[in-house]
């Protein structure tokens, strides 16, 4: 195996012999051969969708099958193996409905229906998609579209999921995976990470669009961290359907749900807020699950990436459902979630309440421009100096103590922004307001980056100015395929001097890091006092 597309990647190179996030070889290299039949499919699929003769599901198809190789996602090689089956069987009924394409190797490729030997071929093509250019930069940037595809088709899943759809979204990620066959040039490569970004922002709007228009504009909202005596289901992941359903089918059987990880913002929206038994938050980011979910006591449902393997303390009690998958562990297809409830029930839940710490939610693009006038006086009055938006993605790797410092050290004359998991090393900090307005606002999850971005573009309209001419400085952390669709939504805009880590991305040649830095003022983080001193000049 050679897997470099997470910052946790080994010795920032790649992981050669075992994922650190827990992929075994086997799966690594399925997960390739998946991508690799998706190429081939996306060639038909193109055409087809051209010529208004495509069938949606291979749209929905195709997005899952990219969502099952994003870091954290699925690690069951019986179920890639199913993928890739079903990408080449749907090849072959486009191609057999007398769509043509110029044949490439992956058109052409036929799966063994010997699983060890399916396994030879996903070693092979391993191989092929790390050399698929003998230009180092290119190379560069054709992983940077592919993860950025990557994350793309996570936000995609979730809009679908709420009939949130868009042709054009489709059309680039089956024109992105084609040209992946073929080389083309540098600006060729580079103008594709551009459009990945241009096509990102409409996913992350769809998206965005699906989730207020079902549940409402989030509000904000005091989220409680102990836990109430009684059963209990804890829900990790993204998908806010996935919680509906779930909080639906528990309704009067005095089982208490809490959210983990990026969940917690959907305490914000209304729709999900009337659940009387929709109570608290428990525990804090991914990386933390297998400490966190052992001292659960309930069931535990992952409704979306973010999966590390389960502890035997709690692997009887965990499920999963959409594209996530881990071996041993019950995966739920039908969203009928009647063997969690009955988990839940069989199991202690919590003996006696617990009081602790609340945090503020509901902190997205109508709550904040809601008050954008006083938040301009207080700008204008020299109460607020600048703007942080401190987000992105938490991680294990040593270096991320940065972001909690920074936070803890921005002077009190600024507010800062953030959002996804990165936020939990801060989440529960008391840092006052200014006027009544807090210093830490919780935007929502990663997949709320959309919002971020319209209250940017709101203040920089306001004051008649650029973004980049704003008090705003981004201070982003990154660890998976997630934030690199949203770094290449950032240069689509344009926006510039982004600081990014704990690490830079391994996929990242010196002359494309080159590009961003003289382009785009990209910066990697140094140390806190340092990076606030150059802010403030």
């Amino acid at each position: 195996m050679f897997c470099r597309q997470c910052e946790q990647t080994s010795n920032q190179i790649a992981c050669t012999k075992l994922g650190i996030c827990g992929k075994q070889p086997d799966v690594a290299v399925l997960q390739d051969l998946l991508l690799y039949a998706l190429q081939g499919l996306s060639s038909y699929a193109k055409e087809a969708l051209k010529e208004g003769k495509l069938d949606n599901k291979v749209n929905k198809f195709t997005i899952a099958g990219l969502f099952a190789t994003l870091t954290n996602v699925n690690f069951d090689g019986e179920a890639i193996k199913n993928f890739i089956y079903e990408a080449v069987r749907l090849r072959d009924e486009l191609k057999n409905r007398g769509f043509r394409v110029t044949e490439t190797d992956a058109s052409k490729f036929i799966p063994s229906d010997n699983f060890a030997e399916l396994v030879k071929q996903g070693e092979e093509v391993n191989e092929k998609l790390f050399k698929q250019s003998s230009d180092e930069d290119i190379q560069s940037l054709k992983e940077t579209t592919l993860y950025a595809l990557k994350g793309i088709a996570a936000y995609a899943d979730h809009a679908q999921i709420l009939e949130h759809e868009d042709e054009n979204v489709y059309a680039f990620i089956y024109e992105a995976l084609d040209a992946m066959q073929r080389d083309g040039d540098l600006n060729f490569w580079l103008n594709m990470v551009l459009k990945a970004g241009e096509i990102n922002l409409r996913t992350m709007e769809l998206l965005d669009a699906a989730n207020t228009g079902k549940y409402g504009h989030p509000i904000p909202t005091a989220v409680p961290l102990g836990h109430k005596k009684g059963k209990a289901i804890v829900v990790s992941g993204h998908d806010l359907r996935d919680l509906e359903l779930l909080l639906q089918q528990t309704e009067g059987k005095g089982i208490y749900v809490y959210t983990h990880g990026e969940m917690l913002p959907c305490h914000g929206y209304p729709e999900l807020k009337k659940y009387k038994h929709f109570y608290g938050h428990y525990g804090t980011a991914w990386q933390n699950q297998q400490r966190e979910f052992s001292q659960f006591l309930g069931a535990i449902l992952i409704t979306t990436n973010c999966i590390i393997k389960p502890q035997d303390s709690y692997k009887d009690r965990i499920f999963t459902t959409g594209v996530v998958g881990w071996p041993g562990v019950k995966h739920i297809k039908d969203k009928d979630f009647t063997e969690v409830i009955d988990k839940a029930l069989e199991l202690p839940g919590f003996t006696e309440d617990k009081d602790g710490k609340t945090v503020m939610v509901g902190f997205a693009r109508n709550s904040v421009l809601s008050v954008a006038d006083k938040v301009i006086e207080l700008v204008k009055a020299g109460k607020i100096r600048h703007f942080f938006l401190v987000g992105g993605c938490d991680g294990a790797k040593p270096g991320r103590s940065y972001y909690t410092e920074f936070v803890e050290k921005a002077p009190k004359d600024t507010v800062i922004l953030t959002l996804a998991c990165g936020k939990f090393r801060f989440f529960d900090k008391e840092l006052g307001s200014i006027d009544g307005i807090p210093r830490l606002l919780d935007v929502g999850q990663c997949n709320d980056a959309y919002s971020a971005i319209q209250i940017a573009l709101a203040l920089a309209k306001a004051f008649n100015v650029s973004v980049n001419e704003l008090p705003l400085s981004l201070i982003l952390s990154w660890f998976e395929q997630k934030a690199v669709a949203i770094l290449t939504t950032l240069l689509y805009l344009g926006i510039k001097d982004i600081r990014i880590g704990p690490s830079l991305p391994a996929f990242i040649s010196p002359n494309v890091l080159n590009v961003l830095v003289n382009n785009f003022g990209i910066k990697p983080i140094k140390t806190a006092d340092e990076d606030l001193k150059a802010i403030f000049g």
